[in-house]
């Protein structure tokens, strides 16, 4: 069995079938489709289930998968630990939600002093984001404090204050419970804010429209749809040009604090290292 195989093995699994697997690699399909034959011969067991659709996993896939993820994972490691020299460089994968306004002068920051690290980054919210982490399918991520998993370590960022915005016109408070509640998906820590708000004023909203961007929302809130709660920076311009209206809600709702997480167990190479510097270094900065 080759690390080769499980890579082609865990990207069919995860794209549902060969074609989109061989595209993701730039390998030929029929490439694709011999390694995952080699491996079910080697291993004596079907591991995908075929249908017109695509491929699911089996009984025996879902197994694999769980350890193929945590060798490749420490394969992974093992060449970090090895090839760890003193100046950052190779690969650094980073999450983050889509409002950490220091964002863009951190990155800029760390790319500018470390030319040789190779920085991708990636969206999404808060749970989604740990669970990747944990998964090691990223190095760390910006994300908003919450309970952590008892294997990640939290690098504190700022602190943020979330308002509840909506359009121009003159609403109450109270009025504003019975708008269209603009979000993301479930799991983001701004939406878990409002909720409990929604909840502790034992109300429920009548609809809940969630959005795949920030600026989707935003644009949706300055033409009337609904409301939404935000980090107020990420408004100020808006509100400075009169396209929207904060609302303050209690401290218990609307504190929040960015933290960047990382795997506690995972090698500290000098990349991660350096990044968690610089990100020290704009600590408490407002930008």
């Amino acid at each position: 069995m080759e690390f080769k195989d499980l890579e082609i093995f865990q990207m069919v699994a995860e794209k549902g079938t060969i074609s989109a697997a061989a595209r993701e690699l730039s390998y030929v399909q029929s490439n694709v489709t011999a390694r995952i034959q080699k491996l079910e011969v080697e291993l004596n067991t079907p591991l995908f289930n075929r249908h017109n659709r695509g491929m699911t996993l089996t009984p025996e896939g879902k197994k694999l998968l769980v350890y193929s993820e945590k060798i490749l994972s420490l394969t992974n490691e093992m060449k970090k630990v090895i090839q760890s020299r003193e100046e950052p460089a190779g690969k650094l994968e980073i999450g983050t939600v889509e409002t950490v306004i220091q964002l863009p002068h951190i990155l800029s920051a760390y790319n500018k002093k470390y030319q040789d690290v190779d920085l991708s980054l990636f969206s999404g919210v808060t749970e989604k984001l740990q669970e990747d982490v944990l998964n090691h399918k990223l190095d760390g991520a910006f994300v908003t404090e919450t309970e952590l998993h008892p294997d990640l370590v939290a690098h504190d960022v700022f602190k943020e204050e979330l308002v509840l915005i909506s359009d121009t016109k003159e609403t109450s408070l109270d009025e504003l419970k019975n708008e269209p509640f603009l979000c993301f998906s479930e799991g983001c820590g701004y939406r878990a804010r409002l909720e409990r708000w929604y909840k502790d004023q034992n109300f429920k909203p009548q609809k809940v429209m969630e959005f795949g961007t920030l600026e989707t929302i935003l644009s949706s809130v300055t033409v009337g749809l609904g409301v939404t709660f935000v980090p107020k920076s990420a408004v100020t311009h808006l509100e400075e040009k009169r396209l929207i209206q904060c609302h303050t809600l209690p401290k218990k709702y609307s504190e929040i604090n960015t933290i960047f997480i990382r795997r506690s167990n995972a090698y500290l190479t000098s990349t991660i290292e350096k990044f968690i510097e610089t990100i020290e270094g704009f600590n408490g900065e407002a930008i």
